[in-house]
């Protein structure tokens, strides 16, 4: 049944007096599940206000408090785990399983959250100079933004309210049009949580929206996840409009194979790496790079990808989904033939699939290249889609060279037997996340997800310490208490040295 999405505002659900409506479809059969407003900017104001008005008091509730709020949170989160589930894989079309993995990977981020106290820890060093002391403390921003992509509407929601929030800030976010539903069922948890009215807000909308966060002189920072063109501006224009911002772009992840690996292990990997989610990954594998014999397992590659199907979530024999879009559909389908003309052989062709009962879906069928060089189109454009680009070296030295020439650098690895092999390469490659025989190498939360070059605009990456970082400012204190005995005897001091 299509609905309008509501809006949270001052702790409220409440809908939009929008003008302008953006449709939410089921990108198995593009049929209109739901209608997301363009919020107006009385809305977007209100949302600011309360926000801002909340953190005057939320800043002072104490550390323990706030962690508390986050366990309550957690354990919501895992009750409601599979039917946050499938609200994500009707919107998103993804399937159940990788659904529930999306959701999982944000509860870990919460349940990192919860161990706010000891990360915000200060320091302290006694007698800095004689008789004096110096400590840190770490204190919130203020009201801060998030701007979120339609592929993870649970995880990367997770990746950035509860750890701000945690901090001792209030949060907007700005989720995709595309898939709002999961993000306003995490907001609804959040309130029973026990979060007070105000320290969350959530809008909708487009570009429109997203400028009123990244130029309101009242938010102090804006987290953003998405494409290269859309990353770049959100960090110029925030940065310019004095924001702290840490923007996750795109990404060409490599995968390097060298003949003394588990050639199995390399076909699984690749296999389900490349197009799982329908390739609709920031770190999805979309090169895999053969190092001299293992060139030969290709046929084997092929023969095993023919074997995956896409289908609706809720058919258990289905690797991926569909498409979020049919606009992205046909980018994904257009860059196939931009391929094949620019001369790599196509192995699997993906375009025209169908799906039995559903044949307005957006299905693309998972398609291989060989022969791939680094002029095409096909190298140089983050495809997001299930399609793999295999290429060939004749050594690991050449493998690291042609990644770390790539203006990307979110994630890559190795699949070797050699540990001499792994050290070399994880040391010399010039890419923030490194997988050795691990094909997805995102860091556990303890980390923090640290995307390099293109990838990544700003300074402080998500989740893990880096965001405790990025969510505040550090205090520091150097502090003289004077006896009786001392202020008889001191004298001026013209220097601006400690003593």
């Amino acid at each position: 049944m299509m609905k309008n999405v509501p809006l949270y505002l001052a702790g409220e659900f409440v809908q939009s007096q929008a003008s302008e409506w953006i449709d939410v479809t089921d990108p198995a059969t593009n049929e209109v599940i739901a209608k997301a407003p363009c919020t107006t900017d009385a809305e977007m104001r209100k949302a600011i206000d309360s926000a801002s008005e909340m953190f005057k008091t939320w800043k002072e509730v104490p550390v323990s408090e706030r962690a508390r709020v986050m366990l309550r949170y957690q354990a919501l989160l895992k009750e409601h785990h599979d039917e946050i589930a499938e609200i994500l894989s009707q919107e998103t079309g993804k399937t159940f399983e990788d659904a529930k993995g999306d959701v999982w990977r944000g509860i870990e981020v919460v349940e990192h959250a919860a161990n706010v106290a000891s990360l915000m820890m200060g320091e302290t060093v006694e007698n800095v100079a004689r008789e004096v002391d110096t400590h840190s403390w770490t204190q919130p921003l203020g009201v801060c933004a998030g701007i979120t992509p339609f592929n993870f509407p649970a995880m990367i929601p997770l990746w950035m309210f509860p750890m701000a929030i945690a901090c001792g800030n209030t949060f907007i976010l700005k989720p995709s049009e595309q898939d709002p539903l999961t993000p306003m069922r995490l907001a609804e948890l959040f309130e029973e949580a026990g979060a007070p009215k105000g320290v969350l807000q959530v809008v909708h909308g487009g570009k429109e929206q997203v400028d009123v966060l990244l130029t309101d002189p009242a938010i102090r920072a804006v987290s953003f996840v998405g494409s290269v063109p859309v990353g770049r501006y959100i960090y110029e224009t925030g940065t310019r409009n004095m924001k702290r911002v840490q923007s996750f772009a795109g990404a060409k992840n490599h995968m390097v194979i060298l003949p003394d690996a588990d050639k199995q292990q390399v076909i699984n990997a690749l296999v389900g790496a490349s197009v799982g989610a329908a390739g609709q990954r920031c770190m999805a594998i979309s090169v895999a790079v053969f190092v001299g014999e293992a060139q030969q397992w290709i046929p084997e590659l092929k023969e095993a990808m023919a074997k995956v199907r896409p289908g609706a979530w809720n058919d258990s024999g289905a690797s991926y989904g569909p498409i979020i879009s049919a606009k992205a559909k046909d980018r994904v389908e257009s860059l196939i033939a931009t391929g094949e003309a620019q001369g790599a052989n196509l192995l699997l062709d993906g375009r025209g699939c169908t799906v039995d009962g559903l044949p307005d879906g957006n299905w693309v069928g998972p398609t291989l290249f060989s022969g791939v060089t680094t002029e095409m189109d096909i190298y140089k454009e983050e495809i997001f889609g299930p399609v793999l680009s295999c290429m060939e070296t004749d050594s690991l030295g050449e493998a690291i060279e042609l990644i770390n020439k790539s203006p990307y650098g979110n994630g890559v690895s190795i699949f070797t037997n050699s540990g001499g092999c792994a050290r070399r390469f994880q040391h010399e490659i010039d890419v923030g996340q490194v997988g050795v025989n691990i094909p997805i190498p995102v860091p556990m939360p303890f980390f923090s997800f640290t995307g390099w070059k293109g990838s990544f605009y700003g300074d402080q990456h998500a989740y893990g310490k880096q965001a405790v970082r990025f969510y505040t400012e550090t205090k520091t204190v150097t502090s003289r208490w004077f006896s009786k005995e001392a202020t008889a005897t001191s004298e001026a001091n013209f220097s601006i040295q400690l003593r």
